[in-house]
């Protein structure tokens, strides 16, 4: 059984910074591609970027490339993704998701497998 934990949510002032983690356990996950989604009150679950657990390529949404690095530790079977230059815009529920195969290319939250429960991020102005 897949499970994704996240943690590292909160609230920070803009301009700040938060770094997310998601535990994933229940199988190897070499062969996953790992993603962090986010949604904000009234929009669409939305991609915000990507790594490959084997090769550790990572793809972002433009409006966080610059600010956002997901990184991953193989040790820990744990995927972070490191919130720098928050702004208020960036306010959401944030989630890790996985799916096994695939590129860092797929943004589309259908293809992906597993999910974790989420944590809130609020950034103030």
């Amino acid at each position: 059984q897949v499970q994704l934990v996240e943690s590292g949510g909160g609230l920070v002032q803009a301009g700040g910074s938060l770094r997310l983690s998601c535990a994933a356990s229940g199988r190897t996950f070499s062969s996953h591609i790992m993603g962090w989604f986010r949604q904000a009150p009234g929009k669409e679950r939305e991609f915000v970027g990507a790594i490959s657990w084997n090769t550790g390529s990572t793809n972002y949404v433009d409006s966080v490339k610059g600010r956002f690095t997901i990184s991953r530790d193989n040790a820990k079977n744990t995927v972070y993704l490191q919130m720098d230059s928050l702004k208020p815009e960036d306010t959401a529920v944030y989630y890790c998701a996985t799916r096994r195969w695939g590129t860092v290319a797929l943004t589309d939250r259908s293809l992906y497998s597993y999910w974790g429960q989420g944590t809130q991020v609020t950034v103030s102005s």
